[in-house]
């Protein structure tokens, strides 16, 4: 069996069979793979006994439910206007300079992807980003740029 045959079967046991299961299985995968490979979709598939399309079109559908690899820290920039308004570009620059690389890109190391994504809820406190599990708020290139040399300072002690 599998890594991935193992995970989803694990997941499955936790969450039980039912369709409802789908996205608590996927975030399962998400969480311990970084993304959604086309044979955890059908193992998913075939497990809840739905259609590989059926767990495609949820995997593909929201922002959070990655299918494609991605490094191990992913920094979503909230894109909405509010985010624009107080300075969300600048916020960018700074990260695709500090990085080296463009939105939708992975660093060569594998250590961070950057994309952009719809709203995160923090709005009051724009601009704003997440990395990972992690929100960072009330933004200013400065900031960033710190707070990338602190991840990337713990990549050389890790």
């Amino acid at each position: 069996m599998s890594d991935v045959q193992t995970l989803v079967k694990g997941l499955v046991k936790s969450y039980g069979r039912q369709e409802t299961s789908l996205m608590p299985i996927l975030q399962g995968v998400i969480k311990v793979e970084r993304s959604i490979s086309e044979s955890a979709m059908i193992e998913i598939a075939r497990e809840l006994e739905i259609s590989t399309a059926k767990v495609f079109g949820m995997a593909s559908f929201y922002s959070f439910l990655d299918t494609k690899p991605r490094g191990k820290y992913v920094i979503r920039i909230c894109k909405t206007i509010t985010c624009a308004m107080k300075g969300k570009n600048q916020i960018l620059l700074a990260l695709e300079d500090s990085l080296k690389i463009k939105v939708g890109e992975t660093t060569h190391d594998k250590h961070f992807t950057l994309l952009e994504t719809n709203c995160l809820g923090w709005c009051h406190k724009a601009p704003a980003m997440l990395i990972n599990e992690e929100v960072y708020t009330e933004l200013t290139p400065e900031k960033v740029r710190q707070i990338i040399e602190e991840y990337k300072k713990n990549e050389v002690v890790d």
